[in-house]
């Protein structure tokens, strides 16, 4: 297998995310037990719910994104996934209970699942130092110790069906990411064949598609060609599986690293609601934006507030919570076959 290399730029830095100046996030705390929904029973519940909006180890760096606490050991980071939500930009005051935890989750099962070389190391709050295992309370089910690698300065996504950013490019111009598509598609309809349609990282604002060609000419053409491989094929094993589970897996986004002698290792969250769009297979139908696993709830119910978008947001009340709360539970679950 060929070895890589890129400029340095390590993984801490691709994990800040997008924050404004001034989004200030609030502490730790812990959230009452909600109201069970009607299809959810007593044993998808481990003791009191908790949320955690800001976790604190003393003693190391630690970078700040939208969603994940990034924490620098020196030749590895803890990575600290807490239940932050964010829509338009921002991050809300308001967390969803055991969000971070359904990501990890999910996460590890995917990682498990597909076998590709990645940067987990472990998952044992032992293996992190005394400071994070002392917080297992707060920290178990969130945390993972991985690897440091140069990260690839490109979004790599995969798409299999017309959503999202393609869509309206498509209605543009009548292609994704310089990839022709046949004419008349509607919204939401199966693409003749899964496309690979990169991204750039953006500081600001929404990341912006860029042809394959203009990727390769960033990052050179041999790892780009290799990345747009890898990424299809585990777009096309993970669709499979979600079929398999009556979901639909519309598009997703793939981040890569290379480790220091240059092996290319998939990092960050893998294949969860956050980084895909799932849509359950039985509401699917061209011509509309068919039910998500993800933040609609909270995008919805923000547009009815008269929110500005340029102002702290505004705190989500309870039921948006409980009902996106449902979904990111529902998305697991229906993964994994397993109660959360």
């Amino acid at each position: 297998m060929p070895r890589f290399s890129i400029s340095p730029m390590y993984f801490t830095l691709f994990l800040l995310e997008k924050q404004r100046p001034g989004n200030v996030l609030p502490c730790l705390h812990r959230a009452p037990l909600p109201h069970l929904a009607a299809n959810q029973t007593e044993r998808n519940i481990i003791g009191p719910m908790t949320t955690l909006l800001r976790s604190d180890i003393p003693g190391y760096p630690c970078r700040r994104g939208k969603v994940r606490d990034v924490y620098d050991l020196g030749d590895r980071l803890v990575i600290i996934a807490t239940d932050r939500i964010s829509a338009f930009d921002w991050v809300l005051p308001t967390a969803i209970p055991d969000k971070g935890r359904i990501l990890t989750a999910l996460t590890l099962f995917w990682l498990d699942y597909l076998g590709v070389p990645n940067h987990l190391v472990s998952t044992n709050l032992a293996d992190m130092g005394p400071a994070f295992a002392e917080r297992a309370a707060d920290l178990t089910g969130r945390a993972c110790l991985v690897r440091k690698a140069s990260v690839v300065p490109v979004e790599c996504v995969v798409r299999g069906y017309l959503a999202g950013s393609g869509w309206k490019e498509y209605r543009q111009y009548g292609s994704v990411c310089g990839i022709s598509l046949p004419p008349g598609l509607a919204q939401s309809a199966r693409l003749p064949k899964a496309i690979f349609t990169p991204a750039t990282k953006e500081e600001n604002g929404h990341d912006q598609n860029i042809s394959f060609e203009d990727m390769s000419d960033r990052i050179g053409s041999e790892l780009a060609t290799e990345l747009r491989q890898r990424s299809l094929d585990i777009y096309q094993r993970a669709a499979e599986h979600a079929q398999s589970r009556g979901l639909i897996l519309a598009d997703t986004k793939f981040e890569w690293g290379l480790s220091p002698d240059g092996e290319i290792l998939l990092i960050d969250e893998v294949l969860t609601p956050d980084s895909s769009r799932f849509w359950p297979a039985d509401q699917y139908r061209e011509g509309v934006s068919p039910p998500s696993f993800d933040k609609q709830f909270v995008r919805d119910w923000l547009e009815t507030t008269g929110w500005d978008k340029n102002s702290p947001p505004p705190p989500l009340p309870d039921d948006v919570v409980e009902r996106t709360a449902a979904k990111y539970r529902e998305a697991y679950e229906r993964l994994t076959g397993k109660a959360f």
